[in-house]
């Protein structure tokens, strides 16, 4: 029986996370802890075997006026809760980074990140999460540390770009032919691979991914396949995108950034879906 405490209460992944444990009841208990509760640091850590910290604010271009919030967040409260896990004696600690340590991807520059890229975010959001592993690493003790950074994560009722990106895939005549590509996680996938990294008892930096990069014009065509909309891809529009390569958004859109695949090749077998069916799943708005 393997004890998993989720910190981050009723958050996106932990949910997913929590869902697919509680089907192995025999083999999971999981509990759940609300980090917004300022009396958080009075629940007991001692016998749980995990602790799967996804408690954070994430946003890739976050106001300058929440600065100090993100490093609170993302920085200080995760060190303190990695921190209580090894003094209570948790064997193994899973912390949700992010692929934006790495800095974000741009237009027209192909980018694939290796064992020897820097890590340069190019935002404190990446910065804090990058601060957040150098705290959790330093820390002296026998307890795991599993750090997770991966690529833009989707899947039902996600938030961030992909909701963006599918409704305007649903209402547009046109689309841009410009080529790109991106590494992408769905859900269901990461779900698969943290449950393998528990089993395992893992430890060290992980680049999960899902199988293959996609093309944003390619993810666009899935997306208006399965709402019965048609959809124009047109190169018109390419000059101008690429004048507007300085621009967030854009780089967003159309930026490239890949992970290398033997960063993720784990022998793990955890892409249990494939982008196909993860894109049918997502816009279904089904469970796994």
């Amino acid at each position: 029986m393997k004890k998993v405490l989720i910190t981050g209460k009723n958050s996106y992944l932990g949910s997913f996370v929590r869902n697919e444990l509680e089907r192995k009841p025999e083999t999971y208990q999981v509990a759940e802890l609300d980090l917004k509760d300022p009396k958080w640091t009075d629940f007991s850590f001692e016998g749980y075997d995990v602790v799967y910290h996804v408690a954070g604010l994430a946003h890739s271009t976050p106001d300058e006026s929440q600065k100090d919030l993100y490093y609170q967040i993302n920085t200080e409260l995760a060190y303190q809760t990695a921190l209580k896990a090894s003094r209570e004696g948790v064997k193994q600690f899973i912390f949700m980074s992010s692929i934006i340590v790495y800095g974000s991807g741009k237009v027209g520059c192909k980018r694939t990140i290796t064992k020897e890229t820097p890590l340069t975010p190019d935002n404190f959001y990446g910065d804090s999460k990058k601060q957040a592993e150098i705290k959790i690493r330093s820390i002296d003790s026998d307890m795991k540390v599993v750090i997770l950074r991966p690529p833009m994560i989707y899947g039902p009722h996600s938030k961030g770009n992909y909701p963006l990106l599918s409704k305007f895939a649903q209402k547009s005549p046109f689309f841009p032919t410009l080529g790109n590509e991106r590494s992408m996680l769905f859900v269901g996938n990461l779900v698969q691979f943290i449950k393998k990294v528990i089993d395992l008892e893992l430890e060290g930096i992980f680049l999960p991914q899902n199988q293959k990069p996609v093309q944003t014009k390619d993810l666009i065509a899935l997306i208006a396949r399965e709402h019965g909309h048609t959809i124009h891809f047109v190169s018109v529009f390419n000059p101008v995108l690429k004048c507007m390569r300085k621009q967030t958004i854009v780089n967003k859109v159309f930026g490239n950034l890949i992970i290398d695949p033997s960063l993720s090749s784990f022998d793990l077998d955890y892409t249990k879906y494939s982008l196909e069916q993860s894109i049918q799943i997502t816009e279904s708005g089904g469970g796994l």
